[in-house]
């Protein structure tokens, strides 16, 4: 290993119970950093909080803390989008992906996020931004009712604590291999630093320092892809010992992907298309707020709309430094993730650290990887706060009250999520695969969102009760089919195939249960619902526009269907 020391010492596990091990870090995995490294990861966290004091002096309002005063231009809006679910989970959990599932992995970037993308800048965000809305519930108390509205706030707050403690357990994973300190030290210590520049700026320090995370991260995975390229004999090279090892398949996104196939993702081309592409994607992307709040964060609609256009473009690309390292790991450790490895799947990174960056650039990745983590942290806890605050305190505990007191609740409301977080990491703690757990809960929460979402936007007879108990019993039949999975009663071969099998029941029962009451209910009153379900008219509205919003290079169409093809291209080399 070049100009890197490491500690051997086996490895470490803690029981939970009968058949349910929380994951800790090898500590065979910990990295020797010298003064450079150091030097490099302080300087980070002192401009990040510089940042976030900067960013304290623009908060006046809460506008201002939730959503940066819908003032920020699209590039910023645009690299925030990406970085935010650049996160931790994403790096760590797209290269276990990589190890795990080969090539099948590239489906959650071309199929499972750019048209998903494109459909919420072309036609879901006019909606969302022209109608004033400071969260994706309080669409849903404005188009149906107060029952709707809390029920969706308070799903959304569950979600957002779980998916931060899988950020706060994707850290963990990452100090503990740094400084081998133990898992609930890391924990604490890495939710104080992330608490505080969230706190003192509120979104606005979030989004700045997202931007900021991304060229960091990206900085940090461009030399550990280029360093593992040159170990295993470059791409030829990659592409011979993974074929020798893992068969011919591995490498391909569709191979085996017919009814009756075997493949490593353990599921068909429906489950990939409906359960993956369709339901989990747009799920995800249009209903999960802490990437929405980055685009109403943006100064008009037209910066708004090609907020998620502009992310679509380094979107469909980060498997080059994310996806091709996870395969990297498994020609270094072939047996990464095997029940006779020292190595989880999560540790494909960390692994890759160790094995081939020298002192300096192992700082840079280091701090990457510490900027990954807090994107995606302060992007799930500054919509938790959003949310919150907005949705459940100001509607129904304490109305009508200061301004300045929704501040106060907002800032508070942050300490207790990133708390709750702490806990919740234990849980992600559980998954060899923090992947794996974060389909789940987007399975879980995010799909029977988007299924109540599209009907209330596309159809106007949809009612509130249906709304009600569609979004409820949505909810509930992924968690029962779930647990049917976990407790062997549905025999899937992998923990994938189960998520795009419980997210393609959460779309079906949700409509199934909505349709039938919507039909028996009776709907709001046209006037009732302008601006809040799709018109022609209301999709092309263009906005107040500023300079330049009208250069042929800034048109969403362009941009969108830009994305899209350029997506469909990138399939070729796994299917050739």
């Amino acid at each position: 290993m070049p100009g890197a020391r490491v500690h051997d010492a086996g490895t470490g596990e803690i029981s939970l119970g009968e058949g349910t091990t929380m994951h800790y870090l090898a500590d065979g995995l910990r990295l020797s950093m010298n003064w450079l490294d150091y030097l490099i990861l302080a300087t980070y966290f002192v401009v990040v909080l510089g940042i976030a004091l900067v960013a304290k002096r623009s908060v006046n309002s809460s506008l201002d803390f939730f959503l940066s005063g819908r003032s920020l231009p699209a590039w910023v809006t645009g690299l925030a989008f990406v970085s935010a679910n650049l996160g931790a989970t994403e790096i760590l959990g797209m290269a276990a992906n990589g190890a795990q599932y080969g090539a099948y992995t590239v489906h959650w970037y071309l199929i499972g996020a750019i048209p998903a993308m494109v459909f919420l800048g072309l036609v879901m965000m006019p909606f969302y931004y022209n109608s004033k809305v400071r969260s994706v519930p309080e669409f849903l108390l404005r188009r149906f009712s107060p029952s709707s509205h809390l029920l969706s706030s308070s799903l959304f707050a569950i979600a957002s604590v779980l998916i931060a403690g899988v950020n706060l357990f994707a850290l963990g994973i990452i100090l503990r291999t740094l400084l081998g300190w133990p898992l609930p030290v890391s924990i604490v210590v890495s939710g104080v630093f992330v608490l505080a520049y969230i706190v003192i700026g509120g979104l606005t320090s979030a989004i700045y320092n997202e931007v900021l995370q991304f060229f960091v991260i990206i900085a940090a995975l461009v030399p550990l892809t280029v360093l593992g390229l040159i170990r295993v004999g470059g791409f030829d090279g990659l592409i011979d010992k993974v074929v020798a090892s893992e068969g011919a398949q591995f490498l391909s996104a569709w191979g085996g992907t017919g009814f009756g196939e075997q493949n490593p993702l353990g599921t068909n081309w429906l489950g990939i298309t409906l359960g993956l592409g369709f339901a989990i994607s747009f799920g995800y992307w249009t209903t999960n707020f802490a990437e929405v709040q980055r685009s109403l964060s943006a100064k008009n609609l037209s910066a708004a709309r090609r907020t998620p256009l502009i992310a679509a473009f380094p979107k469909m690309f980060i498997p080059l430094i994310v996806v091709l390292p996870g395969l990297i790991a498994l020609v270094i450790a072939p047996s990464i993730g095997g029940p006779s490895s020292a190595y989880e799947y999560n540790q494909a990174i960390p692994l890759l650290m160790r094995e081939l960056l020298p002192n300096g650039v192992l700082g840079l990745a280091v701090t990457g990887l510490m900027a990954s983590f807090m994107a995606g942290m302060a992007a799930n806890v500054s919509s938790f706060n959003t949310v919150f605050t907005n949705d459940i305190w100001q509607a129904y505990v304490k109305p009508r009250m200061p301004d300045k007191h929704y501040v106060t609740v907002g800032r508070v409301i942050t300490v207790i999520g990133v708390v709750v977080g702490m806990g919740t990491a234990f849980i992600a703690a559980s998954f060899s695969n923090i992947m794996n757990y974060m389909q789940t809960l987007f399975s879980f929460f995010n799909v029977p969102l988007f299924a109540t979402f599209i009907l209330a936007l596309f159809w106007k007879r949809m009612t509130a009760k249906a709304g009600f108990w569609g979004l409820l019993l949505g909810t509930l039949a992924p968690v029962a089919f779930y647990a049917s999975y976990s407790t062997g009663y549905v025999p899937l071969s992998t923990d994938q195939a189960a998520n795009m099998t419980a997210a393609i029941i959460a779309f079906i029962v949700n409509v199934v249960v909505s349709v039938p009451i919507s039909l028996a209910t009776r709907p709001k009153a046209a006037s009732e619902l302008e601006g809040l379900v799709y018109t022609r008219a209301s999709a092309q509205d263009k906005g107040e526009h500023a300079p330049g919003d009208g250069a042929w290079y800034r048109r969403p169409a362009l941009l969108g269907w830009g994305a899209v093809a350029l997506a469909a291209l990138c399939y070729v080399p796994f299917t050739l």
